[in-house]
Parts: structure tokens; sequence; C-alpha cells
């Protein structure tokens, strides 16, 4: 195994809620704090190409998580500026790392690349086969034409960029803003609320028969940081858990760890997204070694018990 003990590491977005999981590993890895370095959004604008110039001098190692992102609401409420904002921060920091010298960019997607109708599992191999679903295609898209780039700078320029395709992300920190919250963290809102106002029922998006696939945000993290040190060809890799529910089952289950027996009402006019997603991670197992260690049930208590210390506790 390689080790990332000596090299300067340039981490974007890590100060958000993957991020910082990502910088607990990079410590417990040996890498010493004063080699990391965060670029806080306050300071630094990603998308103006001077500024990715400035933060990536120096540095042997970037990892690339800093996006815009929301769940299917915030998705339609919000398409060019998610397209634009991801697009070019990776554009220009990808560039900026290029010409600087680095040693190796690692950019992380999102399974919303994937064309809406994968065959699942969805297999890497799969990732051209057609339109995302709609609701959330520019900021797949956007995210996917940084795997385009990756690979065009290696053929021309032979620089070591890799993309790493995580699935739905979840855990402690996660966003909880109703307005853009993605479906865990939305859920365990919904519930909370209505089990402190007493409320019999909570509602919910779409018909509930839509699947996913979710992956503890530590477990991403060390995925990621895995990549990092071991994984150097153009393929992208898939990050997941390999276990599949439907949003019924997902909806139940967290309204059980959380003791609501109210009733689910499902707003069917609002989208369901993308039908199915499963992952195939064979190529992460197999190229660097990663299996997801974090079963959904551990998970969702987890998470579900740092919204109650954290978010409930402060609002009361």
């Amino acid at each position: 195994m390689n080790t990332l003990k000596d090299k300067k590491i340039l981490l974007t977005g890590g100060g958000g809620f993957l991020g910082s999981f990502v910088m607990e590993r990079l410590l417990k890895e040996g890498v010493p704090k004063d080699r990391i370095f965060i670029p806080r959004s306050n300071m630094y604008d990603l998308r103006n190409r001077k500024e990715c110039e400035c933060v990536v001098q120096d540095k042997d190692l970037v990892i690339h998580l800093a996006a815009k992102v929301g769940g299917i609401g915030f998705n339609k409420a919000h398409p060019g500026e998610l397209f634009y904002t991801n697009l070019i921060m990776g554009v220009e920091l990808m560039e900026a790392a290029r010409k600087a010298g680095v040693e190796k960019f690692v950019g992380v997607g999102t399974i919303c690349s994937y064309p809406k109708f994968t065959p699942v599992p969805f297999r890497e191999a799969d990732l051209w086969n057609g339109y995302p679903e709609e609701t959330n295609a520019p900021y797949g898209l956007a995210k996917k034409m940084l795997l385009v780039q990756a690979n065009a700078y290696r053929s021309q320029y032979g620089f070591n960029a890799i993309t790493l395709f995580p699935v739905n992300l979840y855990g402690p920190g996660d966003n909880f803003d109703i307005d853009s919250s993605h479906v865990v963290p939305a859920l365990i809102k919904k519930i909370a609320e209505a089990k402190k106002e007493n409320k019999g029922f909570i509602e919910v998006w779409g018909t509930g028969k839509a699947t996913r696939e979710f992956l503890y945000a530590e477990d991403a993290a060390w995925g990621i940081v895995m990549a990092a040190q071991n994984y150097n060809k153009p393929e992208p890799v898939n990050l997941g858990s390999g276990m599949e529910i439907s949003i019924k089952e997902l909806v139940e289950l967290i309204a059980r760890l959380m003791n609501f027996s109210g009733e689910i009402r499902w707003d069917l006019s609002k989208p369901d997204g993308q039908p199915r997603r499963l992952l195939d991670t064979s190529v992460a197992k197999n190229e660097f070694s990663f299996v997801a260690k974090t079963s959904l049930n551990k998970g969702l208590k987890n998470t579900i018990e740092w919204y109650k210390r954290n978010l409930i506790c402060n609002n009361m």
C-alpha cells in the first residue's frame, strides 16, 4: 500500500459533510494535519482560475470533494446553478493542478451521472449508455464531464487523474435542511418534527417504489483515501454498499428506529427520481480492496442519534 504521510494534500470540500470524514481518515492514515489544506468557500471561489492556481501551489495530491448538491426538489429548482458551479469548479481546479505539476488528482463524481434506465447493478461500463434521470441530469452531467477531462488530460499530458462514483451518502453531520437535503436526513427531520408537534403523519415524495443504495459517509471516506493511495487507472470506479432498498422500506425502517407509528402519506404529484439504484462494486474491491463496513441499520441509528444530540437539542 502506498502511503500519503509525506504528501501535501489539497482537500476541497474538507469542511463539509463527506470532507470531514475524509479529513479524519487522512489523519488516521498518519498524514500530519499541517500537510492538509482545506480552502474554505468564504475565502476561495473555486470557480475562479486564479484562486484555483493559488490553492494548488506546492501540492502533491488533490482530493476534490467540493460540490453544490441537493435532493430532487433542489435539483429541479436550481439546474443551471448546479450545472455551472460543479462543472467550472472541477474544470478550473484540474487545469490548475495539471499546470502546477500536482502528482495526482482524485475527482469524486456522483451516481446521478448514470443513465436513467441503467441495468441493475450499475456497472462502470454502462456509464455512457443513456441520458441521466431528468431531475438531476444537469448536476450529473457536470460531474460526468470531469471524467472526460481526467481521461483527456491523462491521454495528452500523462496527468494522473482518477474518478470515483459514490452512491447516495448519509451519516452524522449530513445536511438536514429540508429544502436541500437528500432523502435520509429529510426523512429523519420530518419524523422528528412530526413527533415534536404530535402530528400523526408525514408526507413523502413519490410512490415509494423507487429503490436506492446508501453508503455510510465514513465508509465512503475510507474508500476515497484507499483509492488515493492505490488506484491509478483511467476507468471510473463505483463506491457503494451493494445493498438496495425501496424508499417505502426506507421510510418504514427510519420510522421504526425513531419510534414513529404515524401515517405515511405519499405525494404522488412529486417525482420518484431514478427508478432503481444499485451499484456493482466489484472493481473497487478488486482494485483497492474496498468493501463497505457499516450496515444500513447501524448507520441510520448513528445518524439519528447525531441528529438528536446536535440539532434537536440546539433548537429547543
